[in-house]
């Protein structure tokens, strides 16, 4: 005969003490998930903030011409476009950057009507080439002096739209001003109605 206090645990016990694990698990699986999702936008909005920046500062510091291009749902393309007399060659791409796949390009319904930096009216998720008569354009080409063009040659100011469907608040923008190629981004807030705030 074994004494009391030597015994192991009972199987009930032990079930028991699992079944606590399981539910404490799930409970703080639950807790965390706002969190992770709100990851995922912090993580878009900071990938396409720093791509837009780095290959803007990569145009002034190498004297090349850069061009992004945002491809809905959520993709951004840059590709390096050289000079030549008379006819400059095709754009190379240098390299593609993905977001995550809950966050895309898009608007959603009460976006304010007073977009970032006044670019556009907040319903078309991008929108580069302002002031041209374009509009709608999805893509920005720094210059060596830092500006923002499209191909034509004309300044490019615009915004584009980061969001999660379903989940207004969790929008963010992103405004390039064209003539100085200046970079600002932007974050949606209730603030006695829906206004954005620079970040």
């Amino acid at each position: 005969m074994t004494s009391r206090k030597h015994r192991g645990f009972s199987l009930l016990e032990l079930m028991i003490v699992i079944a606590i694990g399981f539910i404490m698990a799930g409970v703080t699986f639950m807790a965390l998930m706002p969190l992770f999702k709100e990851n995922h936008v912090d993580q878009a909005y900071d990938t396409t903030l720093s791509v837009i920046r780095n290959y803007r500062n990569q145009s002034i510091t190498q004297s090349k011409r850069y061009i992004i291009t945002f491809t809905a749902p959520g993709t951004m393309t840059v590709q390096y476009w050289g000079w030549a007399v008379p006819v400059s060659p095709a754009p190379v791409t240098v390299a593609t950057f993905t977001l995550p796949p809950d966050i895309q390009f898009a608007v959603q319904a009460g976006f304010p009507a007073a977009a970032p930096d006044g670019f556009g009216t907040g319903v078309t998720a991008l929108d580069f080439d302002q002031g041209m008569g374009l509009g709608s354009q999805n893509y920005v080409m720094f210059m060596p002096d830092g500006s923002s063009q499209d191909t034509l040659g004309n300044y490019n100011s615009g915004v584009l739209y980061l969001t999660r469907t379903g989940d207004m608040y969790s929008s963010r923008a992103i405004s390039v001003f064209g003539t100085t190629g200046r970079v600002r981004g932007w974050r949606l807030y209730n603030q006695g109605g829906n206004k954005w705030v620079q970040q």
